[in-house]
């Protein structure tokens, strides 16, 4: 098969390339344009922040807290209350640290966990409760060498059963 070109195709065709190219060759800018001078973006929500309530909030902040060399980090003034529903540093520790002893990380789910009940302090028995839990365990389970678990036997019946 042979494709023949003629005038009409070829000028749609180049007109077409022109097009495309001036498109996509565009002089790129590589810096962001410049924010007016009086807004900056807020990185929680990217929104436009107004310079007077930022400066407001400064000023809020500096008049309620003061630097602390020996910690490096901010401390309230001491004739400052905080905000209202704001808990004190050591209420939010002891909440943590009640939260921690109830619960585990899992990473299978990436979630917190409830913890359940402790294990019993096998210590605590003496060698002949061992022996007769043990005994009574075995009783009652078998080891599957197939799914590598204890299985429940099931417990046989008093009255003899009938054929």
């Amino acid at each position: 098969m042979k494709l023949t070109f003629n005038a009409s195709t070829a000028r749609t065709a180049l007109a077409l390339a022109a097009t495309l190219a001036s498109s996509v060759l565009l002089p790129a800018n590589a810096q962001k344009p410049a924010m007016p001078a009086a807004a900056q973006v807020n990185t929680e929500t990217g929104s436009q922040v107004a310079r007077t309530p930022m400066k407001m909030d400064t000023k809020e902040f500096l008049r309620t807290h003061q630097w602390d060399e020996e910690s490096d980090s901010w401390r309230m003034k001491a004739d400052t209350m905080p905000p209202a529903g704001v808990v004190s540093r050591a209420e939010v520790k002891s909440q943590r640290d009640a939260f921690m002893s109830k619960n585990r990380w899992n990473n299978v789910t990436s979630q917190y966990v409830p913890v359940g009940p402790t294990p019993r302090d096998m210590s605590k028995l003496t060698r002949a409760e061992v022996k007769a839990e043990t005994i009574q365990f075995m009783r009652t389970h078998s080891y599957n060498e197939e799914t590598s678990t204890w299985v429940d036997v099931p417990l046989p019946t008093k009255g003899k059963a009938k054929m």
